[in-house]
């Protein structure tokens, strides 16, 4: 680890690997088991693999660990792959091992050997498994009957680096890239080691380490300009059983390989890309593949050469295939030079418009990467009926851990609730059964390639995200995707043990804090499904008409009247007819669509009464006062904590906790003095609106 960093008290660099924190009740008889690990296989991850455990038994007990080949009778931890290892195979017998995938593992207590048992098919699943041990002794689980069969859900779990060469973030919020700095690849590769250290450790296993808004100095990242540097990440990563891939720009024929076209059906574009795919399976074996952000938001891409996105990207997987690599095709596409004044067009509708009707011409090593809602990863808007809808497509969903349209890490929100609407979804794609985490999964249609992709909040900050709370969002984001079944609650209660400790009115306090924090942060921003209400650019603050007369497409259409898009097959701009049977007809009629997605879905007068009974107006009113009453409420929680945890952590969180507070009256009043002013209704209550 960076040890300039960690000498540091107090900073959150550790994160939820902090095993020290703890201080599980453990026996004489586990401490002597728990000093002694036994091991037999040699090879990097197997390393990677004794090292974190050797680390974290020692942060726990600590003392010094000893690592051995098992002998009989002497109590040990035992790591080893099936076939590989006598006692594992001893310990596991053929039932266990078959349940165990290619990234799975068991984990297993055999009393009449003294020895707790790590089993695996592969190296990473041992690694897997030894993160896993280290969570369940750090958050206090008995260990004496314990026995797990684990099995990642989800065949691809990643994350995108929106990083940029010069060091930059694109929405990022923690500080300036760890992978660039003034167009160089940086040097310190012990803050990337230990970055794996935090992937790996929630089962993350591939990741994208530049922005997808290409450039030209970063599409030279696949030349032997950068190609060297690149490769040292890669066999970092690679100790970690994550697959590196890179962000690339499709024009990079023209713009640094000397043609006079970038056309997906050109042969002599064909072949430079075959050219540049050898050169880098030629540096780092294990590489991933492309990912691709084409034809959006003045991004290069196949519309310029009249093509379609199955040529383009199925040029690039031509050039991959070879070597058993993948392209990421982003489905983020939109006209982004709308006029606001044609209420037929809809950014919403655009993703399926342009990749529905390809369905099945897309190569088996495409994989489309599809944005959690339509619109830009906002508060509260419906799922993307473009998922599952291609039946023979591969598909992956993509998150937004960062926190762009959500307080930009300057709020606490807690997105695994959010996460865990969309994906238990039901699409009726194939009937009841269809819900999103099956299409992502890959068991609805049988794809060959699926999973999650996510926006990372990580930047060069001390504690990594900036506001301390924002590193459950990474912790939970990786965990959801290892296993879509595990709850909110669960999840936030890990991270808060293994970051915070046992305390048990620490644990509930934060616990209700964060299961809070989703609606508190909508119902002071965002009401019934309006987003967008921000600055531009920078998309920080309220802004009611920040994009309302803009070429982006993200239109509330508030008038002195009402409020809200009329987005009905019948009357609007037919997006509802994108979804599928009984939720067609719940969006679609103005009595059955949920009042939290109501604007998102009809224009309605102010005086429109919701299901809650309240009317639109009102439930402006009331929802924005009450959630500025309620982020204030976050501090004074907080600041019961201050003697349960080390001081500066519980500064750090204090500081953001007191910005948000003032920052959500600024929404409250700008809100609802906007629709006050519009609408001409006064509140039911008589509270001071300006």
């Amino acid at each position: 680890m960076n040890n300039s960093i960690l000498s540091q008290p107090g900073n959150g660099y550790q994160a939820w690997l902090k095993y020290g924190q703890v201080s599980p009740e453990i026996s004489d008889d586990q401490s002597t088991l728990f000093s002694n690990i036994a091991v037999s296989e040699q090879n990097d991850i197997i390393q990677t693999a004794v090292t974190e455990l050797t680390q974290g038994i020692e942060d726990i007990l600590g003392k010094k660990i000893v690592i051995s080949e098992y002998k009989e009778g002497v109590p040990c931890i035992a790591l080893g792959t099936f076939g590989r290892s006598p006692i594992i195979d001893e310990i596991f017998h053929s039932e266990a091992r078959s349940a165990v995938g290619a990234e799975g593992y068991v984990i297993k207590m055999d009393s009449s050997k003294s020895c707790l048992a790590i089993g695996a098919t592969s190296s990473i699943g041992i690694l897997y498994g030894v993160f896993h041990l280290l969570r369940l002794i750090s958050t206090g689980c008995n260990m004496d009957s314990i026995d797990i069969v684990e099995n990642p859900v989800n065949q691809l779990r990643m994350i995108n680096q929106w990083d940029n060469i010069d060091g930059s973030v694109e929405r990022g919020y923690a500080g300036k890239s760890i992978f660039f700095s003034d167009n160089r690849i940086t040097e310190d590769l012990d803050r990337i080691r230990d970055y794996a250290r935090l992937l790996a450790s929630t089962g993350i296993n591939a990741i994208s380490i530049n922005n997808v808004n290409v450039h030209k100095v970063e599409s030279l990242l696949i030349t032997p300009t950068y190609l060297p540097e690149v490769t040292k990440l890669a066999s970092i990563f690679r100790l970690y059983g994550i697959k590196l891939f890179l962000s690339v720009n499709f024009a990079s024929p023209l713009e640094i390989g000397g043609l006079t076209t970038a056309d997906p059906l050109d042969p002599g574009v064909r072949e430079w890309w075959r050219v540049k795919s050898a050169e880098v399976y030629a540096e780092i074996p294990d590489f991933g593949g492309f990912l691709v952000k084409a034809d959006s938001e003045n991004r290069p891409g196949p519309f310029t050469y009249g093509r379609d996105h199955a040529d383009g990207s199925n040029m690039l997987a031509e050039a991959l295939k070879p070597f058993g690599g993948i392209v990421i095709w982003r489905c983020f596409v939109y006209n982004c030079k709308q006029d606001w004044r044609d209420r037929t067009m809809d950014r919403a509708r655009a993703a399926y418009d342009h990749f529905e009707p390809l369905d099945g011409r897309f190569m088996d090593n495409v994989i489309l990467q599809v944005k959690n809602g339509p619109i830009d990863f906002q508060v509260r808007e419906p799922v993307s009926p473009l998922l599952g809808a291609m039946e023979n497509t591969n598909q992956m969903i993509e998150f937004q851990i960062t926190q762009e349209y959500t307080g930009q890490q300057r709020h606490v929100c807690y997105l695994v609730p959010q996460w865990k609407e969309v994906l238990n979804f039901e699409t009726y794609i194939k009937g009841e059964g269809s819900s999103v985490k099956r299409i992502v999964d890959g068991s609805l249609h049988g794809n060959q390639y699926s999973g999650f992709a996510a926006v990372s909040n990580i930047g060069d900050d001390a504690n990594w995200t900036g506001h301390l709370l924002a590193q459950v969002n990474f912790y939970g984001y990786g965990r959801l995707a290892w296993n879509p079944e595990l709850s909110s609650d669960e999840i936030a209660e890990e991270w808060i043990r293994l970051t915070f400790g046992g305390n048990e009115q620490l644990v509930q306090t934060i616990r209700t804090i964060l299961m809070d924090s989703w609606g508190i942060y909508e119902s002071y921003t965002a009401p019934l499904g309006v987003g967008f209400m921000v600055n531009p650019d920078h998309h920080y603050g309220p802004n009611v008409e920040g994009y309302e007369y803009s070429m982006w497409g993200t239109y509330h259409f508030a008038d002195s009247q009402g409020i809200g898009v009329d987005r009905t097959k019948a009357t609007g701009t037919g997006y509802a007819a994108q979804y599928i049977g009984a939720n067609f007809d719940m969006y679609e009629s103005l009595d059955s669509c949920p009042d939290e997605l109501l604007l998102f879905f009809h224009h309605v007068p102010y005086t429109h009464k919701l299901h809650s009974g309240q009317t639109v107006i009102q439930h402006i009113y009331n929802t924005h006062f009450e959630g500025a009453e309620r982020a204030a409420q976050l501090v004074d929680a907080w600041e019961h904590l201050a003697d349960s945890m080390d001081k500066q952590l519980h500064k750090q969180v204090a500081v953001r906790l007191e910005e948000q507070a003032e920052h959500a009256k600024e929404w409250r009043d700008r809100i609802n003095t906007y629709f006050f002013r519009k609408s001409g209704i006064a509140d039911q209550g008589g509270r001071t609106i300006y």
